[in-house]
């Protein structure tokens, strides 16, 4: 046959080359292996680039005189796609035209090369599926076979074992002078057929009842590697088979496949991973999901299904949660991602339970078990003898890591030595994820495992009766750990028992629903609350604390009430601030504390009284609960004795009594030993040694030491990140790092101290604390020169900070505010500002920057020309400053005073009150107040040079 001279040899496009005379693709130098349809179909469309033709002609040409459905035709156009990757990487060839037919749209040419030699075509490849994120296991083990004889890759159901052992053998082929030799077990019933198997598969007949002698002989000069696949039903012949190949041949080589070790003398285990997976994230973006492994797979997959689908930042969270409730298993992604043409990618993670999850189909090419999940998980629970059928099934009912001592808990009595066994040899068979990372080994079922084995637990008929044995043995987790919680340090705490926190929510979720197991649920919540506490899970603790106290008072104890009150009372603090549910909370938690005769609650609810009446500005009364607090702590522990110092120095602080204050807060410093405990660390939540240096660092600044202020703020700061408690962490900000920060005009910090705070509170979902993220990042946009963007977030920013009803720093923040509408020009509302602070001042006796807000009265007063109401403001903030020992005020004041006396013809005076105070700092001459302070000093007199 003569080659038609009008058609090209060679059709290019991307990487691939098809060669129609050949009926050969090409992509690089490698064979792309299609089916006579969809390889017909190619040309088809080749030979009409760029034009549109319709499915009825398309048929015609693939089916003559044949009537096909319109779905068949679609089901080739899919395959196709599937092999040129159409609609991935940046690949488009073929353009579905609604309505009219299909087109190829990508850049063709057509050249006249002639075509490959036959006998220069490459061997076709094992296996056409595209692995995602294998890449690294594959030369992994292609390495290490080069240097170990037998390598079984093991692993659950649809992890891809079998498409890894094909990978590697292709790579591996060209360095095996006699090949690879491909047996698959899986039809196999029988296993006394392993051996005829291999035989078969090596292409030479069986005349004996035992071939397996002839094999050893005819092998036993080979160089070859010889994939044995699906071996855990045949364990016991596929491993004698190896083991007899291995000793007879010394080149040969064998890599195996199993849901568990064949354990043969030699044997490497290679325990295949799930694909990499994002964790959660709302903010997770498309570009970055698209690095993780099971995320390239389910998109390739929904392209598949869908004609072309790319990722978008919308979907990104979607899509990753739908791989991690699916473990990273690729069979289970595939599945899930051909029913995106179905449920989209919304309401497939809506429906993603476990009736679903189990059934949904694969490719209907695929291997029986695993046409859907259940029969995945079918093959392996069928093989396993029925002891270890109960465990699995009984195991179901923990929802997350559990330990052996927490398994036996659950599991029938009297089967101890069973039990124990039985999870070994469920590990060894890939039916349960083993964790050798947490001090005491833990292991937990694969969320589709979990899913299967509970089906089966109910039909049983005892999933309810395991169900409430599994709560009881969490309770009896929870209270072992909390018994660890008063003597363990709070790191240790939380590496040995953070994996309860599943089964903890699982066992309450039916405890609350279940009548008789109210007492069960009570007591959990109340034992569970440290470990809330150390994972920051603040609403849940909360919302599960109000619920347990919700439920019939005769299933609570008094000493329960008082724990969940504690609970509800220090969650609202964080998650709502010092609102009225807070502080009603604290008393009711000090009336029963001393209804009970419970010190250790009653110094608990004091403190938290007493910083609801600090954040709502009852100074006096605040000072009183402080006083309170340390006449019952000197009756109970040194830690307690330190935390009311801690608590009469912040008070005395914002009364304006800063020798007093500096007094109690070094006591405290010199005393305080760094609670070595979780219960010593949750005592009072916050960092107290941090919390006091916080407010030493206030008072620096004010006695005229801000290089010492900001010195302390930063290491305080330093050393919280370090700790990483981000409560403490945004106490710290708070309390010293932004305010300080501002204070000295270093911007440049305080722009990463007011980041770290947002960052934080948006993180944890902590409105509290974001309210004061926006009331420090409206002052440094202010101090920054924006005087109108600032302006507008000040004024949202305190909106949201009276909403929480919290006094703290709230008459800092006014004066800010008031001090910007004068720069801004607007001095009218900046005195009604601070008329605000002064009366806020004066109710609530909150003096310890009285000076300041009455020095910028007497700078918007200067602004509108009232020398003399401006004068008279200097002078009584001057009172005010040198009566507290506040020098850094007194300089803010004398710096005013000098500009007012100026324009009053007094610059005599100006100069010489101005230059005292300069004189009396010791450091601090880098800080924006004193460089302003001696600019304003220099222009007074000119001849007076710098300090």
């Amino acid at each position: 046959m003569t080659r038609d001279a009008t058609r090209p040899r060679q059709l290019a496009f991307g990487p691939f080359r098809l060669f129609p005379a050949q009926q050969l693709l090409l992509e690089g130098e490698a064979p792309v292996r299609l089916g006579g349809r969809a390889r017909d179909l190619l040309i088809a469309l080749l030979e009409q680039a760029g034009q549109v033709i319709t499915k009825e002609a398309l048929s015609a040409r693939l089916w003559p005189n044949i009537v096909v459905e319109e779905g068949t035709l679609r089901v080739h156009v899919a395959a196709l796609r599937k092999a040129l990757r159409d609609g991935q990487e940046g690949r488009r060839y073929i353009a579905n035209i609604p309505g009219r037919g299909y087109a190829f749209v990508g850049e063709l040419v057509a050249t006249d090369e002639p075509d490959p030699a036959a006998e220069a075509s490459p061997e076709p490849p094992l296996s056409m599926v595209r692995l995602f994120g294998r890449s690294e296991v594959v030369e992994t083990l292609s390495t290490r076979l080069a240097q170990q004889r037998l390598i079984t890759i093991t692993g659950p159901g649809g992890i891809g074992k079998t498409s890894v052992a094909l990978a590697v053998a292709d790579r591996m082929r060209p360095q095996l002078p006699d090949g690879v030799c491909l047996v698959d077990f899986a039809p196999l019933v029988d296993s006394k057929l392993v051996p005829t198997a291999l035989a078969s598969a090596l292409g030479i007949g069986v005349v004996s009842e035992n071939p397996l002698p002839s094999l050893v002989a005819l092998l036993r000069n080979r160089a070859m590697l010889i994939v044995l696949d699906n071996c855990e039903h045949v364990i016991d012949t596929a491993a004698s088979l190896a083991e007899s190949l291995l000793q007879g041949s010394a080149r040969l080589r064998i890599l195996a496949t199993s849901r568990e070790a064949m354990r043969v003398p030699g044997e490497i285990l290679f325990r295949l991973a799930p694909l990499e997976m994002p964790e959660a994230s709302d903010g997770l973006t498309a570009p970055i999901a698209m690095t993780y492994s099971a995320v390239q797979l389910f998109i390739e997959r929904a392209a598949m299904c869908l004609g072309e689908f790319s990722l978008t930042d919308v979907h990104a969270p979607a899509v990753a949660n739908i791989c991690r409730r699916l473990d990273g298993i690729p069979l289970a992604i595939e599945m899930a991602a051909g029913r995106v043409d179905v449920f989209g990618i919304s309401g497939l993670a809506g429906v993603l339970d476990d009736r679903f999850r189990l059934a949904m189909r694969g490719r209907r090419t695929a291997l029986p078990r695993h046409q859907t999940l259940s029969t995945t998980l079918d093959w392996s629970y069928q093989l396993l003898p029925e002891t270890e059928r109960l465990v699995l099934r009984r195991l179901a009912v923990f929802a997350g890591f559990f330990t052996i001592t927490e398994a036996t808990g659950v599991l029938a009595d009297g089967a101890g030595a069973d039990s124990l066994e039985s999870i070994a040899n469920l590990a060894a068979k890939s039916l349960l994820v083993v964790n050798l990372e947490t001090p005491v080994p833990t292991y937990r079922l694969l969320e589709t495992t979990r899913a299967y084995a509970l089906q089966k637990l109910q039909e049983s008929g005892e999933r309810m009766a395991y169900a409430r044995r599994h709560a009881r043995q969490c309770l009896a987790a929870m209270e072992a750990a909390n018994l660890a919680w008063e003597t363990s340090p709070p790191e240790t705490w939380l590496a040995r028992h953070r994996h309860l926190i599943d089964d903890v929510r699982a066992a309450l979720d039916l405890s609350y629903r279940t009548e008789d197991e109210v007492a069960t649920a009570v007591a959990l919540t109340a034992t569970a609350v440290p470990l809330w506490y150390e994972l920051s899970l603040l609403s849940e603790c909360y919302q599960r604390a109000c619920h347990a106290l919700s439920l019939p008072a005769a299933a609570r104890s008094p000493t329960q009430d008082m724990r969940l009150y504690a609970a509800v009372a220090w969650c609202l603090m964080q998650i709502k601030g010092f609102v009225q549910e807070t502080r009603d909370t604290w008393t009711t938690l000090l009336a029963l504390s001393r209804d009970n005769n419970d010190p250790d609650h009653q110094l608990r609810a004091l403190w938290g009284l007493w910083a609801a009446r600090i954040s709502e500005g009852a100074r006096r009364t605040a000072l009183a609960l402080a006083e309170e607090f340390s006449s019952l702590a000197q009756q109970t522990s040194e830690l307690d004795r330190c935390v009311g110092d801690r608590m009469l120095g912040h008070s005395l602080h914002l009364l304006g009594e800063q020798a007093a204050a500096h007094q109690h807060l070094e006591r405290m410093l010199a005393n305080y030993a760094p609670p070595a405990t979780g219960a010593e660390v949750m005592r009072y939540i916050f960092d107290q040694n941090a919390l006091a240096r916080c407010f030493l660092a206030r008072i620096r600044w004010l006695q005229g030491y801000p290089d010492q202020a900001m010195e302390i703020a930063c290491d305080v700061t330093n050393d919280e990140r370090a700790r990483g408690d981000a409560l403490s962490l945004c106490q710290v900000l708070v309390q010293a790092s932004c305010p300080i920060g501002l204070m000295v005009g270093d911007l440049a910090a305080v722009e990463e101290f007011v980041s770290d705070l947002i960052e934080l509170s948006v993180r944890h979902d902590w409105h509290f604390w974001h309210a004061f993220g926006s009331c420090f990042r409206g002052v440094l946009t202010v101090q920054r020169g924006d005087l109108a963007a600032g302006l507008r977030l000040l004024e949202e920013a305190l909106r949201g900070l009276r909403s929480i009803d919290f006094g703290v720093h709230y008459l800092y923040f006014l004066c800010e505010y008031a001090s910007a509408l004068g720069l801004a020009g607007d001095t009218d509302r900046g005195l009604d500002a601070i008329e605000q602070a002064i009366e806020r001042s004066d109710r609530n006796d909150e003096r310890w920057c009285i000076a300041e807000v009455l020095r910028i009265k007497g700078e918007l007063l200067h602004r509108q020309g009232k020398f003399e109401g401006s004068d008279t403001a200097f002078a009584t903030a001057r009172v005010w400053a040198e009566q507290q020992g506040a020098l850094s005020l007194s300089l803010r004041i004398a710096t005013g005073a000098a500009r007012l006396w100026l324009d009053m013809g007094r610059a005599a005076a100006a100069r010489a009150e101005l230059a005292v105070v300069c004189d009396r700092f010791t450091e601090g001459f880098g800080t924006a107040d004193y460089r302003n302070a001696r600019a304003v000093l220099d222009a007074l007199s000119p001849e007076i040079v710098g300090h």
